[in-house]
């Protein structure tokens, strides 16, 4: 197995715990302030990581410090815009829009890097915002606070994969490191502004506490570590692409879980992002000249 596969599966891991973030995040939100909510899943996913690997932890540069806050930053922004929109729109909404990083992220990263996508890449990308649009733009949606703010929250996510697939590449970042330590910023920052802006601060019930455990450890803390090492063998672009499978999943989350239903053409979307990807994965000369 290649490290681009082994990053490709870690990506794909990342996108089903993501799945189900969307519905999780909206019944946290019954008893939580969207601040409070971040706080509790970035600081217990970080103390999660010290908890299981302290020594390796302890050993950590300067730059790798530094990036992670810069970074942390941005990250908070995201989850932010995240918490804010599945507030104010469907679950399924906020997955599919969340999902416009394989969008963003080439656009980005050409005007500012001077990244030019290979053509397979442009083709995807494009495949995606048709499937994107399929999935999301219904005679049911509406230009709603939520919807504006989930496309903000994808706007800084494409940042965030740029700026971390920078951090990485650089000798005196380890990239564990990088993606552990972020999760502290984004906590301690997300705490600051919970004590000013939310109202709510403790759960009051069994099951928001179980959502708000398995946000910190699976859907933040396992997720920012496969994220952080997956991007030390792939691009920012490429990983923007395979997250796509996170809106498809999700909707099926907010189907089972929160009972929402999708029109036929949503379904067409999720068969051709599923298609996107399998053109992003399989090497098409390699396949014909074996054929």
């Amino acid at each position: 197995m290649t490290k681009q596969v082994k990053a490709d599966l870690m990506i794909i891991v990342v996108a089903l715990f993501w799945s189900f973030s969307y519905f999780l995040i909206d019944i946290s939100l019954e008893e939580l302030g969207p601040f409070a909510l971040n706080a509790y899943r970035f600081i217990g996913a970080f103390l999660a990581a010290m908890a299981l690997a302290y020594k390796s932890l302890s050993k950590v540069s300067k730059d790798t410090i530094k990036y992670s806050a810069g970074i942390g930053l941005v990250l908070s922004a995201v989850y932010i815009f995240a918490s804010y929109g599945v507030k104010y729109t469907s679950v399924s909404n906020a997955g599919f829009l969340c999902a416009m990083p394989v969008v963003f992220t080439p656009i980005i990263a050409f005007f500012v890097k001077g990244i030019r996508p290979e053509k397979k890449l442009i083709f995807v990308v494009f495949l995606s915002t048709v499937s994107i649009a399929l999935l999301t733009f219904n005679e049911q949606l509406k230009p709603a606070l939520g919807d504006i703010l989930c496309l903000l929250c994808a706007l800084s996510g494409s940042v965030h994969l740029l700026l971390v697939e920078t951090a990485v590449r650089k000798e005196s970042v380890n990239a564990f490191h990088l993606g552990v330590y972020q999760l502290a910023f984004v906590g301690i920052f997300n705490l600051i502004l919970s004590l000013f802006f939310d109202t709510s601060f403790v759960p009051q019930s069994p099951d928001i506490w179980k959502a708000v455990i398995f946000l910190s450890v699976f859907c933040t803390g396992v997720v920012f570590v496969l994220l952080t090492m997956a991007q030390k063998h792939t691009s920012a672009s490429h990983v923007g692409v395979l997250l796509t499978l996170e809106p498809v999943l999700a909707g099926f989350v907010a189907f089972y879980f929160a009972g929402e239903i999708l029109l036929p053409r949503a379904y067409a979307g999720a068969v051709m992002l599923i298609l996107g990807i399998l053109i992003l994965e399989i090497d098409l000369k390699k396949l014909f000249r074996l054929g």
